[in-house]
């Protein structure tokens, strides 16, 4: 991904995407009030079912309602109109600044692009620039609408390059309906591009622009209506035969509707492995067959010699049918005569050539796809095609070739297999999906798309000799791109590789947690720790099951099961002896121990069973602070814990203290945290810049919070002299370096602080949330300090990413206390 990029789009999805259908029309649309019927038309060769127009029902394929017309309407006029804006990613706040980004300094940039051209990846935009055009003459279901009213279904694509892969996007729609001229205009903006995204132009024109661009330009090229269809069905295809056993070499495939995405499935198909005999076409007008003198040269590689003329006739005994032309064609009695277990693919939109429902009531047995979202196995183009950009883009690629198709097929396979991810399990409604008929390709929102596929299209081009930027570092290029993902990923990275280098034991007290079981699967596919699950077997298993996770109890982790551990008496016991004095009685020690997997975790921690422990996913967080407090105890010399949370957003990572633990600390207590987290941020290899908030600059105003602030930056710097804190100051004080250059010049703390410490808890959450909400943050923690060994304490709201990260953390923790551990 490119490391410098001085613009780039921001946006929202604004319409669901739907990607695949097949023109009824040139221009993809239907005549008004249409809608396709089946008659009988007499032929040369006898009578067979044609396409007719029928205008006696009327019917809009798109037709929506006024009130979501009129919300449509609305989001896409605010809070501005459209979906996108260019955004500088470089600074303009100084006369030097200027001059660098413009006269003078901008022309040491286009001399070095003059005496290198490829330069121009490092100095501008381009790399990760991908143009949008269109004219708008085959508008997904709209039709022939023209460039400018095509403009908005560009901006949407647009934003879904920028949300799925990071990729920057002009939407350009081009007045022009001449293919040679189209060529000419969109050929000389190479110099602006890395890669063409072509979209929505009809057919045949489509075919001729894309061959002729590929010929006269030396970037990635993509009609994204023809080939990132026939990637997605490609994949579908290839776990469908998994499913049922069979050989894409020996299978059969009826195809209806072969224009620009029929034939490049038909063709991907061909490259997976299919044999052409086995293939048998229909269009408009009939059966692709040699008898046939009006097919145009791309139909006639699939005309057989065939005496088959209806579409019922080509459908029996099929192992495939791929629908890619009109609803409702396909009919129940036709998918009764197909082979065993058959596979279905009706990709007409809005409506599929035959609903999953009618079909699985003549052929239970079937596996079935559609293009729409409201079935599984939705054959949706956005699983392609900004990861097949983001990995041409990476390495520079001259055009995009079969060989990086077919890696992205078989990485999109790949990953379907694979258990699925906590925000696939979201999209599901909390049911997570597993490998099988109704789970054949990822969900759109699964964000290891853009770890998996990108690397393996990268890779496909370097070894077709097609990258003019071959990737040198590929686990470096992994983290990169996780770091897209999770924008924690750069930061954790050296927390992830020490505890790689020895990973501790990790009790998780909520084991029987979805997020913990998918969290514990990426730390045990990591080796960042080993895992012990407090929780019921039977349960942890079925859920593991359920999740396709595969986790092995005794393998991957070890359990301690709640109610039948033969460790049960020694752990009651020790909570007795720690409690006895609180109240706390032998019997309501068993039922505190048999009922709190926190306790337990804290007794395993405690007892030297485990070296750390994750809990908070269930129940509040205070009432397990007091089980922690209770049990493991606070550090030496530490009077009260507290806790910090970090939060990633597009202008930096953030830390706050104390957003979790103490109410109203005094001053003693604020400088004891603070240097707390000066020394946990030495483990993500960040400089410390600490600010003291308050409504007060520098002695401003005489109020409670100010007086114990300045009081509290006494404290540390009696402690710690040399460690960058300053204080009392204001939030855009600590956030603006001209600002306090202005009113305190004499500031320790240079540049903006990256450390916020508040002088209550109700300040440090509010604003901590207020943060993580508003810049759509991504957080890390909270990291509980202070406490004798281990121990943190999440939110019920916490992702799998989170559990992962703090895993880490507290593996660290634990290979320090183990390293300075006095010896006996």
């Amino acid at each position: 991904m490119a490391a410098h990029r001085p613009g780039r789009l921001r946006g929202y999805v604004g319409f669901a995407y739907h990607s695949v259908s097949q023109c009824i029309t040139p221009d993809r649309r239907r005549p008004p009030g249409a809608v396709l019927t089946w008659m009988p038309i007499s032929r040369g060769d006898g009578p067979q079912p044609h396409f007719s127009f029928s205008h006696y029902i009327p019917q809009d394929p798109m037709a929506i309602s006024e009130e979501l017309r009129q919300a449509a309407l609305e989001y896409h006029r605010l809070p501005r109109p459209g979906k996108i804006k260019v955004t500088p990613t470089t600074s303009l706040l100084t006369q030097r600044d200027l001059s660098l980004a413009y006269s003078p300094g901008v022309a040491a940039a286009c001399d070095a692009i003059v005496a290198d051209p490829q330069t121009a990846a490092e100095l501008t935009a381009r790399s990760n620039l991908v143009a949008v055009i269109s004219n708008g003459t085959a508008v997904l279901g709209l039709g022939n609408i023209g460039a400018l009213a095509s403009k908005p279904v560009m901006e949407g694509k647009g934003v879904l390059f920028q949300k799925f892969a990071g990729i920057d996007v002009f939407d350009i729609e081009i007045n022009e309906t001449d293919p040679d001229k189209l060529v000419d205009i969109i050929a000389s903006l190479e110099p602006t591009f890395g890669g063409i995204n072509l979209e929505d132009i009809k057919a045949p024109e489509c075919f001729v622009v894309e061959r002729k661009l590929r010929e006269r330009m030396k970037i990635s090229v993509f009609h994204d209506d023809q080939h990132g269809t026939a990637i997605i069905v490609g994949a579908a295809v290839i776990n469908a035969l998994l499913v049922t056993g069979k050989k894409i070499e020996d299978v059969k495939l009826a195809t209806t509707g072969m224009g620009a995405a029929g034939i490049s499935c038909v063709d991907m198909l061909v490259t997976l492995g299919m044999k052409k005999e086995n293939i048998l076409a229909f269009d408009r007008d009939g059966v692709l067959h040699t008898g046939r003198t009006d097919l145009d040269p791309d139909k006639q590689r699939y005309a057989r010699d065939t005496d088959k003329r209806t579409l019922a006739e080509i459908v029996e005994g099929a192992d495939i049918f791929l629908g890619l032309s009109a609803g409702g064609i396909l009919k129940p009695e036709m998918v009764a005569t197909m082979a065993d277990r058959p596979i279905i693919f009706a990709l007409a939109n809005p409506n599929p050539e035959i609903l999953p429902e009618d079909a699985k009531a003549v052929r239970p047995d079937c596996i079935m796809a559609t293009g729409r979202s409201d079935y599984p196995n939705q054959v949706n183009n956005a699983l392609c095609f900004p990861y097949l950009f983001r990995g041409a883009l990476d390495v520079g690629a001259s055009v995009i070739n079969e060989a990086m198709k077919v890696a992205c097929v078989k990485a999109i396979a790949e990953l379907a297999r694979r258990e699925s991810s906590d925000v696939s399990a979201r999209a599901y409604g909390g049911k997570p999906p597993s490998f099988g008929p109704e789970y054949l390709i990822p969900q759109p929102f699964d964000p290891r798309l853009v770890i998996q596929l990108p690397p393996a299209i990268a890779q496909a081009a370097m070894d077709s000799g097609v990258a003019a930027r071959p990737i040198e570092d590929f686990p470096a290029y992994i983290e990169q791109l996780t770091g897209f993902v999770f924008r924690t990923g750069l930061l954790m990275k050296p927390v992830f590789d020490r505890a790689k280098a020895d990973p501790k034991r990790v009790v998780y007290a909520e084991g029987e947690e979805d997020t913990v079981l998918r969290a514990v699967q990426t730390v045990v596919d990591e080796g960042l720790a080993r895992p012990i699950l407090v929780g019921r077997p039977d349960v942890i298993e079925k859920r593991i099951a359920r999740a396709g996770l595969r986790l092995k109890a005794g393998v991957d982790f070890e359990l301690c099961n709640i109610h039948s551990d033969p460790r049960f008496e020694d752990y009651w016991r020790l909570y007795h002896s720690i409690m006895e004095r609180r109240g706390v009685t032998p019997a309501s020690a068993k039922a505190v121990v048999r009922s709190r997997p926190s306790v337990i975790a804290a007794l395993m921690v405690q007892r030297g069973e485990a070296d750390a422990m994750i809990c908070g996913l269930v129940g509040t967080y205070h009432s397990k602070l007091e089980y922690i407090r209770d049990i493991i105890g606070l550090d030496d010399g530490v009077a009260e814990a507290s806790a910090m949370a970090a939060v990633s957003t597009e202008k930096g990572t953030f830390f706050f203290l104390d957003t979790y633990v103490q109410d109203d600390p005094t001053a003693e207590q604020i400088a004891e945290a603070t240097l707390q987290a000066s020394i946990r941020l030495k483990l993500f290899g960040v400089q410390p810049k600490i600010a003291l908030l308050s409504n007060s600059n520098f002695g401003g105003r005489e109020t409670p919070s100010s007086r114990k602030m300045r009081e509290a930056l006494k404290l540390i710097r009696q402690k710690v002299p040399k460690l960058e804190v300053e204080g009392e100051m204001q939030a855009d004080v600590a956030l603006t370096p001209e600002l306090r250059e202005r009113i305190f010049p004499n500031s320790r703390l240079e540049g903006k602080a990256n450390v916020f410490v508040f002088p209550n808890l109700d300040a440090a959450n509010t604003a901590y949330n207020m943060i993580r909400v508003l810049c759509d943050g991504v957080v890390i923690g909270p990291i509980l300090m202070g406490v004798a060994k281990p121990a943190h304490i999440l939110t019920p709201q916490a992702t799998v990413r989170r559990v992962v990260n703090m895993t880490s953390v507290a593996c660290v923790e634990a290979q320090i206390r183990a390293a300075t551990k006095p010896r006996s």
